[in-house]
C-alpha cells in the first residue's frame, strides 16, 4: 500500500508556491460561494457573476492539483499491470508515461495559446456575467500548467531514483508471481 507522508517542510509555500496557489483558489471559491448563499437567502438576490469566477477558479485549481499529484506520484496508474513487468519495461514505462503526460499538456498549451490569440484578435467574447475578456481565463490556465511540467520532473526523477533503490541482485527477476492491489 502507497502511504503519503506529509511533513511540515513539504508544505511550505516557498517550497511549493503552486500548492499554495490551490489553497488560495480553494478559499477564494469557498468564501464567493459563501456570500452567494447569503445574498441569495437574506437579500432574495443572486450574484450571477459568482458562478464564472467559481468555475474559472476550479479549471485553475484542477491544473495546479494535477501537478501536485505528478510531483507526490499519487496521479492515477496501473501498479499491478506495471508490477509484472520486467525491470527494463518498467524503466521504459516510468520514462514513457512522463513523455506521454508532458505531450499531453504541452498540446493542451498550445491550443490554449491559439485560443487566446484568436480571441484577442478575431473574437474579442466577453464573459457574461464580469463583462471581462474571456481569453483572461483561458490564460489562467496556460499560468497553471508549468506546475504540471515541474510535478511531471520532479515525480518522474523521483520514480527513477526509487527504481534504483530497489535494485535487485542478479538473477532475480522483479515484478514476477501474485500482482499487488494498491488502495
Amino acid at each position: 500500500m502507497n502511504v503519503i507522508i506529509l511533513r511540515k517542510e513539504d508544505m511550505s509555500p516557498e517550497r511549493h508556491p503552486y500548492q499554495a496557489a490551490a489553497g488560495v483558489f480553494l478559499g477564494v471559491m469557498t468564501l464567493v460561494a459563501f456570500v452567494n448563499i447569503l445574498g441569495r437567502y437574506l437579500f432574495h438576490y443572486s450574484l450571477a457573476f459568482t458562478e464564472e469566477i467559481t468555475i474559472n477558479l476550479f479549471v485553475w485549481m484542477t491544473i495546479l492539483g494535477s501537478g501536485i499529484a505528478f510531483e507526490r506520484g499519487i496521479h492515477l496508474g496501473m501498479e499491478s499491470v506495471y508490477n509484472l513487468l520486467p525491470r527494463r519495461a518498467q524503466k521504459t514505462v516510468i520514462i514513457g508515461s512522463a513523455l506521454l503526460a508532458a505531450g499531453l499538456f504541452a498540446v493542451v498549451d498550445i491550443l490554449l495559446m491559439q485560443t487566446i490569440y484568436r480571441e484577442i484578435t478575431l473574437f474579442r467574447a466577453t464573459s457574461p456575467g464580469l463583462g471581462i475578456p474571456v481569453w483572461i481565463y483561458y490564460a489562467g490556465a496556460v499560468l497553471s500548467t508549468p506546475a504540471v511540467f515541474i510535478g511531471i520532473y520532479r515525480g518522474t526523477r523521483a520514480a527513477g531514483q526509487k527504481f534504483e533503490e530497489q535494485k535487485q541482485p542478479s538473477g532475480k527477476a522483479r515484478g514476477r508471481g501474485k500482482p499487488s492491489i494498491h488502495c
